[in-house]
């Protein structure tokens, strides 16, 4: 038999799905639902909580209890790549009009809000080894966040890596003064002769780190999905490595395999 919380945040549940509270609407207050219910303010707070866990209630500090509001969804697939080399070799007001962001998510380039940071830095052993470099070698470290212009946490948390070396031809691809770069990265690659001949993704989930929960604005008891993107150039080098953090509460990872026939 439920619980008298369970069974209070059914109903609330229910209210919600049906769109008799909608997102933004403020909950009654803890006491006015205990008397509603005739239960206490624990009983009521243990339902809210269930509702919080579960991302469809959000307690705002000093407000009280809010409906919260649906996030735009990312569905991330592996044929996002070939569409971006595709788009590499299209004159730049084409490669203007759109990118991979609004490619996952279905918005167009003004609703998002963009911002890249770049600095130079050494290989340490654990990315060294992503690169297939020797330990120390000079990169160019990238880190990346876009957001719907509406919304307050970006969609991941990008960081990517650049041998230096293989980059350093183009003095663009090493000022962040550039982002966003038409194109992406497959285009700033084919600006120095670099073709791509495979990216490799291995996706796991884990718990957040309570910095990672912040900056994704993640409900609570919402894991994480992280993504090692791996390019390799049609030589067999490891030209680009990118860790990206992705919110397991609004993003889909979808991988179409064509089968060769018998």
């Amino acid at each position: 038999m439920a619980k008298a919380y369970e069974r209070i945040a059914d109903e609330l549940r229910e209210s919600i799905r049906a769109g008799g509270l909608r997102p933004g609407d403020r909950l009654p207050s803890e006491t006015r639902l205990a008397e509603r219910y005739r239960r206490s303010v624990p009983t009521i707070r243990d339902a809210l909580r269930v509702l919080q866990d579960e991302g469809l209630v959000e307690k705002q500090h000093g407000r009280g209890n809010f409906v919260r509001r649906a996030r735009t969804k990312v569905l991330r697939g592996n044929a996002r790549h070939q569409w971006e080399k595709d788009r590499a070799h299209q004159p730049e007001a084409k490669r203007l009009e759109t990118g991979s962001t609004e490619h996952d998510t279905g918005l167009c380039v003004g609703d998002l809000v963009f911002h890249a940071a770049y600095r130079e830095t050494k290989a340490d052993a654990r990315v060294a080894e992503a690169l297939d470099v020797p330990e120390g070698s000079a990169l160019v470290e990238r880190t990346y966040r876009t957001r719907h212009a509406a919304e307050t946490a970006p969609f991941a948390l990008v960081t990517s890596y650049l041998v230096r070396v293989l980059v350093e031809s183009n003095p663009k691809l090493l000022d962040a003064a550039n982002e966003p770069w038409p194109g992406g990265t497959q285009n700033q690659l084919l600006s120095v002769g670099i073709e791509l001949d495979r990216i490799e993704e291995r996706v796991t989930a884990r718990p957040p780190t309570p910095e990672e929960a912040e900056e994704l604005g993640l409900p609570p008891g919402t894991s994480v999905l992280l993504c090692r993107k791996t390019s390799y150039d049609t030589e067999g080098r490891v030209v680009e490595m990118s860790e990206v953090t992705l919110s397991g509460d609004r993003t889909e990872m979808l991988f179409v395999t064509p089968l060769e026939r018998w």
